[in-house]
């Protein structure tokens, strides 16, 4: 493209191509084929999702309608999920794509079937409060789905208050208790899949058919912490607008960065507090009005859906240009 990194208007995502080839291909040897139900909710990017794809994941999982529709329209339909109740799926059932989509209420299977969603797994709660039903329910709602016409694959789980522990041994034992729940709503339940998982526990949770996680492939501060094999690939690269004495402040703040998991890292420097348009910083060394720092998030998928454009970069080259595309509902 004959573009350089420091051509670019920040805030702007930078992807280093290199680390992003490292999280695929270490992710697609230890979890290959179909283990491995990529979440696209972390990038939002078809061009990302290709890539996927190509290192052999071709089902993959979603968190919004417009992620089905979006993926469908790319090509990349052969197996969706839609990991997310809800109550009007008229959008879902005129996708032309193969379309499952997670229910937990007989208000949420109604819901799937008025919409022409023909497939269904049986959303259970594991430990983390929020959608899901209770595992003893399970049953009853898969036999309800049948009697409405829908296909019951088998279950979800998400044991999401797991994957984030930086204890090992904790994070490993508590896996294995959410998944004890899962499995005994699978016995219930019935069906080939039992989906679950995430980057913070894709190699402790050998139960699940297969794992839905998604940060792998960019990574971010909060999965750094936990020393897996994945790269830190994205960051936020701003620019320095305005020095003082004491500190420095950069324009990249809460608009262009995921902040619920706290505040994000700075290369040559220490994060004090952002506010909507700035990152107030304490620099290691000396800096000057416009020059170029690299910001580091702690959560990469809301850091993303901010953005409507990642730039591939290899050193101080960009390589190509990706939408995300799959920004919005």
């Amino acid at each position: 493209m004959g573009r350089l990194v420091h051509d670019l208007q920040t805030p702007a995502l930078l992807v280093d191509a290199a680390a992003l080839e490292h999280n695929l291909r270490t992710m697609a040897e230890a979890l290959p084929g179909l283990r491995l139900r990529p979440h696209v909710k972390a990038h939002k990017c078809t061009e990302l999702a290709r890539r996927q794809a190509a290192s052999g994941h071709r089902a993959f999982t979603c968190a919004t309608i417009r992620e089905i529709e979006g993926m469908a329209a790319a090509g990349l339909c052969e197996d969706l999920l839609l990991a997310n109740e809800v109550v009007d799926a008229r959008r879902l059932g005129a996708v032309r794509a193969r379309v499952t989509v997670a229910v937990d209420s007989e208000a949420t299977i109604a819901a799937a079937a008025a919409g022409g969603v023909r497939e269904v797994l049986i959303d259970v709660n594991v430990g983390l409060p929020r959608c899901g039903c209770a595992p003893e329910e399970a049953g009853r709602l898969a036999e309800r789905a049948r009697r409405a016409g829908l296909t019951v694959r088998g279950v979800m789980g998400y044991e999401g208050h797991v994957v984030g522990l930086e204890n090992r041994e904790l994070r490993v034992r508590m896996c294995a208790e959410s998944m004890a729940l899962l499995l005994r709503a699978h016995r219930d339940v019935g069906g080939e899949v039992i989906s679950a998982g995430g980057t913070g526990t894709y190699d402790c949770n050998p139960w699940a058919t297969e794992i839905q996680a998604g940060s792998y492939a960019l990574m971010d501060t909060a999965y750094a912490k936990l020393g897996l094999p994945f790269r830190q690939a994205l960051c936020v690269l701003a620019t320095v607008i305005s020095v003082s004495p004491a500190y420095a402040v950069a324009d990249c703040g809460l608009k262009a960065l995921g902040m619920d998991h706290g505040n994000p890292a700075v290369d040559g420097g220490q994060a004090l507090f952002c506010s909507d348009e700035h990152i107030t910083f304490v620099p290691d060394a000396p800096v000057r009005v416009g020059d170029r720092i690299r910001v580091w998030p702690a959560h990469v998928d809301p850091t993303v859906a901010y953005h409507e454009r990642m730039h591939v970069v290899e050193g101080e080259r960009v390589l190509e240009i990706w939408p995300v595309d799959l920004r919005g509902w």
